[in-house]
C-alpha cells in the first residue's frame, strides 16, 4: 500500500461509508453466533448520524476509504463505554484495531474525563476478547443473553491504559 493510514474525528459525510463497513464487519459475528439480526447489521443511517453528535466517533481511513471505526461515550460517572470497534476484513490482524483502541481511550480520556473503559464482546469473538486483554481489559461481567449468546463485560481503569506498538 503506497498510502498511510490516518486516524481522525469522522463526520457526517462519513456515516453512509461507516454503515457498510459496518455491516460488512459483523457478517462474521452473526454467523458466528447463528444470529443476523443483531444491531449491528440492523442499525439504520440515521441512528449513526445521531451516534456522530452524540459521543465520539473515530475513523480510519486509507486515502479516502473508511477502513476502520470505533464509538464511544463517557456518562456522568466517568465510565467510558467503547463499542462498535470495527476494521474492514481484508484489514484485520495489522495492528490497526489496536491503533483505533488507543485513539479512542486517549480522546475519551482527555482531560480526566473517564475514570474507566469499559466494552462488550461476545464469548466466542476470541479474536476480539484477544485484543482487549493485550491492550489491558479484564473480564468483570457475563451475561447469558441467550443459548447462543453470552456477553463478556471488559474493564479497566484509565490509569491502567496500555500501549502497545503497532504491527
Amino acid at each position: 500500500m503506497g498510502m498511510s493510514v490516518t486516524i481522525s474525528e469522522a463526520a457526517e459525510a462519513d456515516a453512509e461509508q461507516i454503515l457498510k463497513l459496518q455491516y460488512l464487519c459483523y457478517q462474521s459475528e452473526a454467523e458466528l453466533y447463528g444470529d443476523y439480526s443483531i444491531e449491528p447489521l440492523t442499525q439504520s443511517l440515521d441512528s449513526i448520524k445521531a451516534e456522530l453528535t452524540a459521543g465520539t466517533v473515530l475513523v480510519a481511513r486509507l486515502g479516502d476509504e473508511v477502513i476502520a471505526s470505533v464509538r464511544g461515550t463517557v456518562d456522568a460517572e466517568g465510565t467510558a463505554r467503547i463499542g462498535k470497534l470495527i476494521v474492514h476484513p481484508r484489514l484485520q490482524r495489522h495492528g490497526l484495531g489496536g491503533r483505533l483502541l488507543d485513539a479512542v481511550e486517549r480522546q475519551l480520556g482527555a482531560g480526566g474525563a473517564a475514570k474507566s473503559f469499559q466494552l462488550r464482546s461476545g464469548h466466542r469473538s476470541e479474536q476480539n476478547l484477544q485484543l482487549y486483554r493485550k491492550h489491558g481489559y479484564a473480564p468483570v461481567k457475563t451475561q447469558q443473553v441467550n443459548d447462543r449468546l453470552t456477553v463478556v463485560t471488559l474493564s479497566k481503569d484509565s490509569d491502567a491504559r496500555v500501549y502497545v506498538a503497532s504491527a
